[in-house]
């Protein structure tokens, strides 16, 4: 069962202003070990982009290739978008300069 999202109080957006505001060396952190081990880490647990279903046309021999890189064929198009990303990553990184 989904729970329902709810608006912030003016409360609550006023904190989330103040600490948006503070720089990195304000930030008392001293009551949290730092963490140096990140092998049990997971990605993307709480953010999960939106995605769109669309229709594309793929070249039958790219869609073949990473379909052949995939465990047991599945999971080929999370590597399509992966790798789209990447792709506009370092476009935008280019971009920038």
């Amino acid at each position: 069962m989904k729970r329902e999202s709810r608006e912030l109080t003016g409360k609550q957006r006023a904190e989330l202003q103040a600490l948006e505001e503070l720089t990195d060396d304000q930030i008392d952190t001293s009551d949290i070990a730092e963490v140096l081990d990140w092998t049990g880490a997971r990605r993307g647990v709480f953010y999960r982009p939106v995605k769109q279903q669309i229709t594309l046309r793929i070249d039958a021999d790219v869609i073949a290739w990473f379909r052949v890189r995939a465990q047991g064929g599945r999971g080929y198009q999370t590597d399509i978008n992966r790798a789209l990303r990447r792709h506009v990553e370092r476009c935008e990184k280019e971009k920038a300069r």
